[in-house]
Order: C-alpha cells, then sequence, then structure tokens
C-alpha cells in the first residue's frame, strides 16, 4: 500500500507496530543493496560510517537537538546503562509501575541505587525526594502517554534528573523533549527500521554524569586512530557513549530516519491516534489519544481474524502507524460482535 509520500508491504491486519515496525520500500531497499554489497565483498568497514552519521543527525532532527548530543547503540537497555551505572550510591530513582524493564532493570541493577515505583499518572506529584526519573514517554503495555510537562516542571523544582524512553513514541508523537538530561530510543518499532539501532541524546551538562560502561574504539575521537593501544581517548561529545555500529542496522535507520524526519509527525499523530480513537469509539471507550490500544478480546480469535497484535499483560495489544487504515480498525471490532 502507499501511505504518507511511500509504499508499504503490510499486509491487512498489521498491528503489531509496537513490537515489530514495517520498513519503508525505500528502508527495505537499502538494506537489501547493502545486503548484496556484502555477499559480494563490495563494501568495506568504513564505508559504513556515513549510514552512521546520517542516523545519528536523524535522530537528533526528530528531537530537535544537536547531532554532538546523540550516541549510537543497539539497544535501550545497553544506553541506559550508560547513565545507571554512574549513579553513586544512595541514589533514589523513580520509576511508573509497569514500565518497560529495559528501562527500570539497568537502574535496579545498580545494588547502591533505590527504585520505586508509583503508578504513571501520579509520577509527576512524587518526584520531589528522588534524584533521578526514568519513564518512558508512551507506555509499552497500553500506550499511556506521561504528562511531560508536569513532570519536567516537577523535576526541575525538585532537582531530580529526567530519563526518558520515546521507543513508543519517536516516529509518530512529536517530542519536546531536548530538556531532559538523557533521551533514548530503539528504532525497530515505530521509526521502521531493523533491530540493532538505538540511540542516546545527552544533554552537555549530563555528560559528566555518564559513563561509557562499553567504552571502545568506535566511541573515540576519530574512529579509526583509536583502535589499538592506551590511554583512553574517547570522543569529547556523546559519542562517547557509542557502541560500534550494527552495520546493517544503521544503513537502514539512515534511510528511515531521513524520512520520518520528513513527515509532519503532528498529522501522523493524527492520523494514529484518529483510528485508535475511532476503535474505542465503536467500543464505546472514551478516547485516549494515543497510538497504542489494550483490548480484553481472545488473542486467539484475533490471530484467526488475520491481526497480527501483540499480548500484554492478558490483553491484546494492537497500534495504529501510518500503514494502517479504518479497514484495520474494523477487522478489530469484529472481536467483539
Amino acid at each position: 500500500m502507499r501511505a504518507f509520500g511511500t509504499d508499504f508491504a503490510v499486509p491487512p491486519g498489521y498491528l503489531n507496530t509496537p513490537s515489530m515496525g514495517i520498513p519503508p520500500a525505500p528502508v527495505a531497499a537499502a538494506v537489501a543493496e547493502s545486503v548484496e554489497r556484502w555477499r559480494t565483498g563490495a563494501d568495506r568497514p568504513g564505508d559504513f560510517d556515513e549510514h552512521v552519521a546520517r542516523s545519528r543527525a536523524g535522530f537528533a532532527r526528530l528531537l530537535g537537538v544537536e547531532p554532538g548530543r546523540v550516541a549510537i547503540g543497539a539497544s535501550v537497555s545497553q544506553l541506559a546503562a550508560n547513565v545507571a551505572a554512574a549513579l553513586p550510591a544512595g541514589t533514589r530513582v523513580l520509576a511508573a509501575e509497569g514500565d518497560f524493564t529495559s528501562v527500570t532493570f539497568p537502574f535496579a541493577a545498580n545494588p547502591g541505587v533505590t527504585v520505586t515505583e508509583v503508578p504513571l499518572d501520579v509520577l509527576p506529584e512524587r518526584v520531589d525526594g528522588h534524584d533521578v526519573v526514568a519513564v518512558s514517554v508512551v507506555q509499552s503495555a497500553d500506550g499511556r502517554i506521561a504528562d511531560l510537562p508536569a513532570l519536567r516542571a516537577a523535576a526541575e523544582a525538585a532537582g531530580a534528573a529526567v530519563l526518558l524512553d520515546a521507543t513508543q513514541a519517536v516516529g509518530w508523537l512529536p517530542l519536546d523533549v531536548a530538556w531532559a538530561d538523557w533521551v533514548i530510543a530503539a528504532g525497530y518499532k515505530w521509526l521502521g527500521s531493523p533491530r540493532g539501532s538505538a540511540w542516546l541524546a545527552v544533554r552537555p551538562d549530563a555528560r559528566e554524569r555518564t559513563r561509557p560502561v562499553a567504552a571502545n574504539w568506535y566511541a573515540g575521537e576519530d574512529p579509526w586512530a583509536t583502535v589499538y593501544g592506551l590511554p583512553l581517548r574517547l570522543a569529547g561529545d556523546a559519542r562517547a557513549f557509542d557502541l560500534s555500529p550494527v552495520w546493517l542496522a544503521q544503513v537502514g535507520s539512515a534511510a528511515a530516519l531521513e524520512y520520518f524526519g520528513g513527515l509532519d509527525l503532528a498529522e501522523v499523530a493524527a492520523h494514529n491516534t484518529g483510528l485508535a480513537d475511532r476503535l474505542l469509539e465503536k467500543l464505546g471507550l472514551p478516547p485516549r489519544g494515543t497510538a497504542i490500544v489494550a483490548l480484553d478480546a481472545d488473542p486467539a480469535r484475533a490471530a484467526a481474524a488475520g491481526i497480527v497484535s501483540s499480548v500484554r499483560g492478558g490483553r491484546v495489544r494492537v497500534g495504529f502507524h501510518l500503514y494502517n487504515t479504518a479497514d484495520d480498525v474494523e477487522r478489530v471490532l469484529h472481536l467483539f460482535e
């Protein structure tokens, strides 16, 4: 099908973007071409630096920050560890109940840190008395959206640092998050990228509170000059937290983030939430203004109806993205007839 200026080979009823996004045709083509170059020995390792630079710049653009504030990695948890491992003993971290564990586990794994979970809707009012807040912008399980303006105000008043996981938001929800100390996201969901690409945006004054736990040759100022020997010589910006790139993932992400960076995300959000809220309205439920919906439905029946979804917390989770249509809404509604 064609949507938002490009083609998608997405089957009807595919509502599993919160687990795995479908790439735009040019993204899939870029990866396929790269596989062919790999197969025929046409590439050299340095050839992928351009793709890394493009994906870094693409993520920075989506967040409204400079590329020098962005590190590349492979997963949310790996990047969050750069923050969690740097926290001194006695640090108090506030998190949302039931948040995705790639956000919370890195902090819980630090034996000197105390992590307290509270309901998402009261998170801002519980910030006082904590040193760090770590939370997903959009909850993976059911699509609830954190109250970021309230969180920002509370964190500034309490002097608390904030880490945001934007994985379930970036690519469909316009974001104003440059104020956060750290923003992390993986690319294989709403950004239609291959798994193995993720990014960490670090506010400049938070760099000294971030530890390069996977320091490696690619994190050097000039990676090709830091492949051998000491002393430690890392880049002077957020690239100090880079992980050696997953090549094919970066090829796809470079193309994908340039595509999403050229979209009007307000229009994408209106499309996505419009479909999700239409589903809720037809079911007699109030609109929620999010692209992710969790339903009390039979997973086996959903699969038999050709709906590709996930089960989270015992509920069928569906997500509406730019390649979904009103026909997908109707397909879900048939489950309740």
